[in-house]
């Protein structure tokens, strides 16, 4: 198994004032004791540096780029995967759906990866397994 990494799991991790924190915490030990390998995008990456420079502060920022961004494989969204997900988010047409959401599904189906470790239901709609399972 390899697993897509999403924002939400990762600003989960991080927040222990988010409702997922405990439950992030237990997927990603069980992630890392079974060496599974975990994926996500730049676009991913930017999203979480974002959202924890703005909530949490840039110490925030550092921890994760210093001990979360190393254990993580990078999948570099080019233009064409880019121009991919600007066409899905148009063609959902959903306010709530976003385009690193849009660029992640191009991304997974393109790596064939079906898990994804988010709390963020839109994964789960386009067909990929959250991990951990919701509850």
């Amino acid at each position: 198994m390899v697993a897509f990494v999403d924002t939400s799991a990762l600003y989960a991790l991080l927040d222990a004032r988010d409702t997922n924190h405990s439950r992030a915490w237990s997927a990603w030990g069980g992630f890392l004791a079974a060496s599974v390998p975990l994926v996500t995008t730049n676009y991913v990456l930017l999203e979480t540096l974002s959202l924890l420079q703005k909530r949490l502060g840039l110490a925030a920022v550092r921890r994760f780029a210093q001990a979360g961004m190393p254990l993580l494989q990078v999948h570099w969204v080019d233009e064409a995967a880019h121009a991919s997900g600007v066409a899905a988010l148009l063609l959902a047409a959903r306010r709530e759906l976003s385009l690193v959401d849009c660029v992640s599904f191009c991304a997974m189906r393109e790596l064939g990866l079906h898990e994804a470790f988010a709390f963020d239901t839109h994964f789960a709609e386009q067909g990929f397994s959250l991990l951990p399972t919701p509850e």
